[in-house]
Parts: C-alpha cells; structure tokens; sequence
C-alpha cells in the first residue's frame, strides 16, 4: 500500500508507532470484526495499514484536521479501502458514533497541554503531538460496542497516566507489551488493549526489542510490516 502524506517539515508524518500498534491492535494476526474507529487518524495510516494487510474490513478514521482528513480521503481511495474518514472532534464523533466501534485505535498525543511547546520549524508536526489524553480515552469509551477493545500506544515514561485515564473512564487494561529501542535500553512506548470490564487480568506481553545490532530485529520487521 501507499500514503500520502505532509512533505518533510510540512506536518504530521507516519511513524513506527503507528504501524507497531496495527500489529498489535490485530491480536495475533485476526481480523477486527465489525467497525474499527482510528481516533486523530491523520493521514489514516494505522486503520489502512490493517485494512491492507488483511487485519481488518472497515474504519473510520476521525481527526479534527482538515488537511488530515484531506489526505486520509485520498490515501483511502488510492488503497481501495472501505474506510470513511469524520473531520471531527473526537469527542463529537463518539456521540454521534456511540457503541459502533468493535476495536479503537489510538496514536493520541504524546504531551498534555501547557507542557511542551511547538517549534516554529515544524508547528503543524508539533501541535499534533499535544493534546488532552483525557478526550481520547473517553471518546474511545463512548465508541465501544459490548465487548469491544481500545488499543493505544503512548510513552511508556507516562505509562500510569494512560493507565489511571482508563480507570477513570471506566476501561481497564487487559493486555500491555513494552517496546524497546534495543535491549538495555529503557522501553519508549507502550502498546495497551483495554475493554469495558472488571479489573484484574492484565496480561503482560514479552516485550519488544526494535533493533538489535543496528538492524530491526525479525519481530520488529514483521509488526512494521518490512517483513512477513
């Protein structure tokens, strides 16, 4: 598949976190039945990363950028995806759309408000990244069908604030692997699935290593989809 996206130092790029929750978020390799809501889609790579590699039917990608959502459009049609793209506030979105999503996924900003600014270089790139975790979840909560899973992949340095606004929006953490730059080194995201249910039953997944020796190692080439 191909993306289109915001030239270097124009927006918003694709990244590796988007296509290691894609694998993630497919459980193994199952297809997503029913509805998969990507939430702050952007240009819709992780929901049309699924779509293309057989890991889910249909989405809706939301964003509240319009360029975004201009892109995402595209980059469905281009791939011939059963995808519609809601240039939307997330949070709107969710009542419109309540209980119609089997699976969210979430690439959410990484910084809350009033703690990072955007550079003057790249401010588009930037202010993608800061945002209230907060409406995300809640919206990914609003989205849920009975038994349905959010899957997000944040810092794993802010690991307990995704954990705590998933409680408070009545989601609770069921499945949790780490991903590391390499070995010894600290782990940089964590890639969540969190359900409407009683607490308890998390499981925690052996952790990823990216690179190992300067290469990708085999299941970090395989989640990126360099691979199979």
């Amino acid at each position: 598949m191909s993306l289109a996206q915001p030239a270097r130092g124009r927006g918003y790029r694709v990244n590796a976190d988007a296509l290691i929750l894609a694998d993630f978020a497919a459980r193994d390799g199952k297809v997503a039945r029913g509805a998969l809501y990507d939430l702050g889609a952007g240009v819709g790579a992780i929901a049309l990363v699924m779509i293309a590699r057989g890991l889910a039917e249909r989405a809706v990608l939301v964003d509240a950028d319009s360029r975004a959502c201009e892109l995402a459009r595209a980059n469905a049609a281009r791939n011939g995806a059963d995808a519609t793209v809601v240039c939307a506030d997330v949070l709107d979105a969710s009542r419109e759309h309540r209980g119609r999503a089997s699976v969210v996924v979430c690439n959410p900003p990484y910084f809350e408000p009033g703690t990072a600014r955007a550079p003057s270089s790249n401010a588009d790139a930037a202010s993608a990244k800061i945002g209230a975790l907060e409406r995300f979840v809640r919206a990914a909560r609003e989205l849920l069908a009975r038994r349905g899973r959010a899957c997000f992949v944040y810092p794993a340095s802010d690991l307990a604030r995704l954990l705590a606004t998933f409680r408070d929006a009545g989601l609770e953490p069921k499945r949790l692997q780490l991903v590391h730059a390499t070995a010894d080194a600290p782990a940089r995201v964590a890639l969540v699935e969190a359900c409407a249910a009683k607490a308890g039953g998390l499981v925690v997944l052996p952790a990823l290593v990216e690179r190992r020796a300067g290469a990708y190692t085999d299941e970090a080439a395989r989640a990126l989809g360099i691979r199979d």
